[in-house]
């Protein structure tokens, strides 16, 4: 049986978590606005994508990646998704494996508060 969420109102958020405990209750922000579950799902797999880039250092082992990144990296979650919602627990060990190409870890592709008159970033 397939289980259809709608959008809340006002559309989807996402949590965006610090993991070094330096933010009240680990939550930096609230990014909300999403017209839909897919963009919400993407803008939060990226953004933690390029979290655990910003983590890689040369010569560093997918573990210690995955270290560095619990220490000081930040998290991503889609509220009121349900299992529908991207779980970062399911893709760390992968992504601490392989590198991200740009494209992967381009949150900002996805973020709603992006105006359509922005310079493309270079």
């Amino acid at each position: 049986m397939s289980e259809t969420i709608f959008a809340p109102e006002g559309g989807w958020r996402v949590r965006i978590l610090d993991l070094s405990g330096g933010a009240e209750d680990n939550i930096v922000e609230e990014v909300g606005g999403f017209p839909d579950l897919i963009q919400a799902n993407a803008f939060a797999r990226a953004y933690v994508r390029d979290s655990i880039e910003r983590c890689r250092m040369p010569g560093l082992s997918a573990a210690d990646i995955l270290k560095a990144w619990f220490s000081f990296g930040e998290d991503a979650e889609v509220l009121e998704a349900g299992d529908q919602g991207w779980r970062s627990a399911n893709e760390l060990d992968d992504f601490a494996a392989h590198a991200a190409s740009p494209m992967e870890r381009d949150w900002r592709a996805f973020d709603p508060r992006r105006g359509g008159d922005e310079e493309d970033e270079a």
